[in-house]
């Protein structure tokens, strides 16, 4: 009873948090039909590579960076590694965005991502993100896993 209670829930409130929820194909879950820091990536373009470690030790959690500078239009390939011994996941947004995202992960901390602006991963994984940065601003990437962004784990993506 309690856990057919949850599952709506948990939907009606990514859907309020998403905004319009598109229906494309391998998009299970929360899916976005536009997002705040510019849209997915196009495989066939040319992207800046940057690479992004996720670790944790000393009771903080950190990215390996913590500012990163693009230009508008600029295409980007995160490269995505966890170092560390605990999942960690890069959700790209706002800061407001993700202030807002991060009270839902306290509800649901079990919450995993795998969405074009996000990637959950295990430790001692690998993946990536590729972003296409549409409008200027700063934006933040975070780990909204409970705690961790509270521990450091979070920057930001200045675009000019």
């Amino acid at each position: 009873m309690i856990r057919s209670m949850i599952l709506p829930t948990l939907v009606l409130s990514l859907a309020v948090l998403a905004g319009p929820v598109s229906a494309e194909p391998g998009a299970p879950g929360h899916s976005h039909a536009a997002f705040s820091a510019g849209k997915p990536g196009d495989p066939k373009m040319r992207a800046r590579t940057i690479v992004v470690n996720m670790r944790e030790g000393d009771g903080t959690m950190t990215f390996s960076q913590n500012k990163i500078e693009v230009r508008r239009g600029e295409q980007i390939r995160f490269v995505l590694k966890n170092e560390g011994e605990l999942d960690h996941e890069f959700v790209l947004a706002t800061a407001r965005e993700n202030d807002k995202h991060a009270e839902l992960m306290q509800k649901f901390p079990d919450m995993e991502h795998d969405d074009p602006n996000a990637r959950r991963l295990t430790p001692k994984k690998s993946g990536d993100l590729l972003w296409q940065f549409t409008k200027a601003g700063e934006y933040q990437f975070a780990c909204l896993i409970p705690g961790h962004r509270e521990a450091g784990m979070h920057g930001k993506v200045v675009v000019k």
